[in-house]
């Protein structure tokens, strides 16, 4: 099992998600969404370096929001 200190780059945390690149990075807080830097996403000080995804707490915040919407 993952622990929050995992942190996965860009196409394996995707994958482990479930989900496309292009989905996580439009849930990063500076396109609109609800991931926060340093929380549950980092950037590295390179430009072409990959963005690293807390993937276990993304997987914890896709469910809640999932399950508030059911609601």
């Amino acid at each position: 099992m993952l622990t929050s200190n995992i942190w996965l780059p860009t196409r394996s945390a995707a994958a482990h998600l479930g989900r496309s690149p292009e989905y996580l990075k439009r849930l990063r807080d500076s396109h609109g969404g609800f991931l926060e830097a340093g929380v549950h996403y980092n950037l590295a000080p390179s430009s072409n370096a990959p963005i690293t995804w807390n993937v276990e707490l993304i997987q914890k915040e896709l469910h809640r929001r999932g399950m508030e919407a059911k609601k």
